[in-house]
């Protein structure tokens, strides 16, 4: 009796222990973080656009430098699902008027795949007719 329990409670163990072992079982969402950058948005800053035009493009810097309030940092970091996390910095410095000087991307950003439009309508033929007995088939 004392073996079956022994036996039972191993193999109970192993299954258990096995299951966290396995990777990629669980679903893990991609989680953009920070400003959500986007390569059309970041190429129509232009030298010479006031702030106001930079915040209406790219919205409210995660970070303005507190000795120089004229450096605005707009920081994306992208996880995707079992992958390393990428950061992307985008600096933007202006001059005492308000006026874009600067800008500088520290790595190019993933082009965004456009989505078609998807409204085709897919027609099935008609099933045939079966006996009530037969629904399995």
């Amino acid at each position: 009796m004392q073996v079956k329990t022994l036996l039972g409670a191993t193999f109970l163990a192993l299954s258990v222990a096995s299951c966290s072992t396995v990777e990629k079982v669980v679903y893990r969402i991609d989680v953009p973080q920070g400003n959500y950058l986007e390569a059309t948005t970041v190429a129509q800053v232009k030298e010479g656009m006031t702030a106001q035009q930079v915040q209406y493009l790219l919205g409210t810097p995660v970070l303005i430098d507190p000795y120089n309030s004229q450096t605005w940092y707009y920081v994306f970091l992208q996880q995707r699902a079992y992958e390393t996390p990428v950061q992307h910095t985008f600096t933007v410095k202006f001059d005492q008027r308000g006026m874009v000087t600067e800008t500088n991307l520290d790595k190019p950003l993933p082009e965004v795949l456009q989505q078609g439009e998807n409204n085709t309508i897919i027609q099935t033929g008609e099933k045939p007719k079966s006996s009530w007995w037969q629904f399995w088939k």
